[in-house]
């Protein structure tokens, strides 16, 4: 594993414990009902998934595995990070929930987990991690079976790449909206929990919507749904607004001119 790579380990194996407060693991362990936003905002999209093998890929506690799992889902996480898979397998068992966990740098995950799947799945803020996103298609060619489909959540890259500190209200691009060029962030707060990190330095590459395609049409999959969202999960500017629904957005003025988040199903073709 590379230096850039190293350190997000380290740095999301230093966030872990802020977590378990932030997203509210107690809810997930004391309440058999409770889901996370996430799964449930593309429950519809998603579609009855009793019964089938899901695999979680950059999984991290497990909150939206665990999602999975309670929507019927035989689920497999992976990350690779080890206080996360910790603290995913102690949900698991704490809730008598079925599922196993693998500790695994993605990249490397072929070589860690055997088997495939009906479904890859991964969730909102998590490619942003990856500096190549060729490399992150063949993982997912890799788990998908034939005739199984991909399915992702994810922050938008025209976000992504907007200047988050601007408080004047003017949409400008201040970063790459393609893949070249690695973002280098050293914060001593995550954005959940109060925890201080020891490990305060992180990297992160956006990915624009041609590279993620093609990379995903060159290994054969065929796109099945691909459709971008007004909202976001966490307060991506200082000046967003939150709605009843708890997920935020921009102010009505502005909500049409960027897209936020995109959902995206890439289908397998069987063999």
């Amino acid at each position: 594993m590379d230096a850039p790579r190293s350190d997000n380990r380290d740095n999301w194996d230093d966030r872990v414990a802020g977590h378990i407060e932030g997203y509210r693991v107690d809810h997930y362990i004391n309440e058999p009902a409770h889901m996370s936003d996430i799964v449930m905002f593309d429950k519809e999209r998603l579609g009855d998934i009793a019964g089938l093998d899901v695999l979680h890929l950059q999984c991290h506690i497990g909150t939206d595995t665990l999602t999975l799992a309670r929507l019927g889902a035989n689920v497999t996480g992976v990350d690779f990070a080890p206080s996360a898979i910790a603290t995913a397998d102690d949900m698991f068992a704490r809730t008598n929930t079925p599922g196993r966990f693998v500790l695994s740098e993605l990249y490397d995950s072929p070589q860690a987990l055997q088997g495939q799947f009906d479904i890859v799945y991964t969730g909102v803020g998590a490619i942003n991690w990856l500096p190549d996103i060729g490399g992150w298609a063949g993982v997912v060619d890799h788990f998908v079976k034939p005739g199984g489909r991909l399915f992702m959540t994810e922050g938008h890259p025209v976000a992504w790449a907007l200047d988050q500190d601007r408080e004047d209200r003017l949409l400008v691009l201040g970063f790459p909206y393609f893949e070249g060029r690695m973002q280098t962030w050293n914060e001593e707060r995550s954005y959940l929990g109060d925890a201080t990190l020891t490990y305060t330095t992180s990297h992160e590459w956006n990915h624009g919507l041609g590279e993620i395609f093609t990379a995903l049409l060159e290994r054969g999959f065929e796109i099945r749904l691909f459709e971008e969202h007004r909202v976001l999960p966490w307060q991506m500017h200082s000046w967003m607004e939150v709605g009843k629904d708890g997920w935020f957005r921009f102010p009505h003025e502005i909500a049409d001119q960027v897209p936020l988040m995109y959902t995206l199903v890439a289908q397998k073709p069987s063999q």
